[in-house]
């Protein structure tokens, strides 16, 4: 799949890693569909690659009518999607049981509905697009969920976050085979600890502690390194069902 004059979709895209992506796949030759929360962000980063290059939608992936609207106004303006890659994602901690209790349900549902659910919705509804375009080599779609080497190695706290990031790397293979006839790929990628804005308040001693984790290079992760693997996945039309660890070696621990 050529990202040079390709439609992209990328959730989660007005920051951090989707904001990484959409500006490396603008940078390439794409037209980018922004769908995220922030509506601040997300017309700023418009403003940034011109409007006939990018467009934002306010978008809840967890909610159907949400994503298609986001659908619906991306073919408006594009007229196809050919590439979608799930950047949205939210965290929280809780142990299961703390001295106020249990882990809160709704808590635990909040996670699950816009990292996994999110994750599977936007695919399937992009999916069903990318299988109207005329194929191009066989293939008519690239699909990049973004997950976490949480869902290999959970620490405490992160029950929610480490099975809503498994979940995606556990339905990569069955969605792969199931688009398969439809000439779309699907694939995730595992990033380790990247320096999005969430690291912004972290003081210096926190962030070296992590760095010295990694095995090497000994730092945080950058977020145009996850996008350059996105755009290598999309590239390399033989990666398909795979999930794939950028990480620096890292292997999460206990707490």
């Amino acid at each position: 799949m050529k990202i040079e004059n390709s439609v992209a979709i990328i959730t989660g895209g007005a920051s951090g890693l989707g904001r990484a992506t959409v500006e490396k796949f603008a940078a390439l030759g794409a037209k980018v569909a922004i769908l995220d929360m922030n509506e601040e962000a997300g017309r700023s980063l418009v403003e940034q690659l011109g409007a006939d290059k990018a467009l934002f939608v306010k978008v809840n992936v967890a909610d159907e009518a949400s994503v298609q609207n986001a659908i619906a106004q991306t073919m408006d303006k594009f007229g196809a999607i050919h590439i979608c890659v799930n950047c949205a994602g939210i965290g929280n901690a809780f142990k299961t049981v703390e001295k106020n209790g249990p882990f809160p349900l709704a808590e635990f549902n909040k996670i699950i509905q816009v990292n996994l659910v999110g994750t599977f919705n936007v695919t399937r509804l992009a999916a069903e697009q990318m299988a109207k375009n005329v194929p191009v080599e066989a293939e008519r779609g690239v699909i990049v969920n973004i997950a976490s080497v949480a869902a290999f190695e959970g620490q405490m706290g992160q029950a929610a976050y480490t099975a809503s990031k498994a979940g995606i790397v556990g339905m990569t293979l069955p969605i792969a085979r199931d688009l398969a006839s439809l000439g779309i790929r699907c694939n995730t990628i595992a990033p380790g600890l990247i320096h999005t804005p969430l690291f912004n308040g972290s003081p210096q001693n926190v962030i070296d502690a992590l760095s010295a984790q990694v095995l090497n290079p000994q730092r945080l992760g950058r977020p145009d390194e996850i996008a350059h693997m996105t755009v290598a996945i999309v590239e390399n039309a033989y990666v398909n069902g795979e999930t794939i660890r950028v990480d620096g070696g890292i292997r999460m621990q206990a707490k």
